[in-house]
């Protein structure tokens, strides 16, 4: 069985203290800096993901083309990326575009049906059309708001870039993405080797130790668990297309999402069990049925997912706990907003792995 040494408590000098609140005020300016220049490196720290998470994909094209050099490679990922996500939109939004038109239907007619649910009191139908502005929804979710709103959009940006430079900069910033992935993914293993050559040698060890264990985790949490809730999502897509469940495939793309966080999927049972109660009141179908059936999608898709995707994909180290994972996405996002969403993990992955090293300084034997 694994065992830590614990040595012994290295007692608290004027020196140590000096050097702790030292450390303490660093840490403090740096999130004051990162809060501060957040709009500059907020598309460099995306594209830094981006090419992090594409990384595999151009080490297989390089194994394939049988290329030393990354510039083919990378065109070809690239190219790979953009056409998946063109065909993806070209399928998923005119199926979006009638779910959401069949759902306003649905929804008139379940603002205006009684329906009795076994087992189901009355009360929460009237509690659901008192708290929810049915109309409201019904006009979000029709094609003539969505065209007027992009009419909106399109009308207010022409205004915008006639009158003043901010948007402009804006969109050049985002664009300034696409050519920071370009650029890092064709100097990746370098831009890697340079970071390792700017750590002094007597820092070394425990530097590429810490760095080795935010390596682990970035691998389990963002490539693994994405690929991990890609999957789910479309399991979840297929299985409510299957029972009939309306707006299935945006519900199980949704739960997918939520999935980046390990189980955050179950607070999506209760939108699942709305969506049941408006499809029995506008089709006629047993409630009960369409519910365990799709409570029948989520043990499913659950236990492919325990028992064969994440030992597959994650392998048997886990990595983080859940809750801490949903903590540190918590704290950083409101210290940083959307950048610290990006950096939650690695950030989190550095402290912890940081203070075993050096202030419990624990040993694995």
């Amino acid at each position: 069985m694994d065992s830590y040494e614990i040595p012994p408590r290295t007692p608290y000098t004027f020196d140590r203290v000096v050097r702790i609140l030292f450390t303490v005020c660093t840490v403090i300016a740096l999130v004051f800096l990162l809060d501060s220049l957040k709009g500059v490196l907020l598309p460099f720290l995306v594209a830094c993901l981006i090419a992090y998470m594409l990384e595999p994909v151009v080490r297989w094209n390089m194994k394939w083309t049988g290329l030393e050099t990354r510039f083919v490679p990378v065109a070809l990922t690239l190219f790979e990326t953009f056409a998946l996500l063109a065909v993806f939109c070209i399928v998923f939004i005119p199926y979006l575009i009638s779910e959401t038109a069949e759902m306003t239907v649905i929804i008139k007619r379940y603002a205006t049906t009684q329906i009795q649910i076994p087992y189901i009191s009355s009360s929460i139908h009237e509690f659901l059309r008192e708290n929810i502005d049915v109309n409201e929804i019904s006009k979000l979710l029709s094609q003539d708001e969505w065209m007027s709103l992009i009419r909106k959009a399109v009308s207010s940006s022409w205004t915008f870039l006639s009158s003043g430079l901010a948007l402009v900069l804006g969109v050049l910033s985002w664009l300034i993405v696409i050519l920071y992935v370009i650029f890092i993914m064709l100097d990746y293993e370098r831009i890697m080797l340079s970071f390792k050559q700017l750590v002094p040698l007597r820092h070394r060890k425990r530097t590429f130790q810490v760095a080795s264990d935010i390596k682990n985790a970035m691998n389990r949490y963002f490539r693994g668990q994405f690929v991990i809730a890609s999957i789910v999502g479309i399991l979840f897509s297929i299985g409510f297309v299957i029972i009939g469940l309306p707006m299935g495939v945006v519900l199980g793309l949704f739960i997918g999402m939520l999935n980046m966080v390990p189980y955050l999927q179950l607070i999506s049972l209760p939108i699942t069990a709305i969506l049941c109660i408006v499809c029995t009141a506008s089709s006629g179908v047993d409630f009960w049925v369409i519910f365990w059936e799709s409570m029948a999608v989520y043990v499913i898709v659950q236990c492919i997912q325990d028992l064969y995707l994440t030992p597959k994909i994650m392998g048997k180290a886990m990595g983080l706990n859940p809750a801490i994972i949903l903590l540190s996405l918590s704290i950083w996002g409101s210290l940083l907003g959307f950048m610290g969403l990006i950096i939650a993990l690695p950030m989190t992955t550095l402290l912890i792995s940081y203070y075993d090293t050096y202030v419990v300084k624990r040993t694995l034997n």
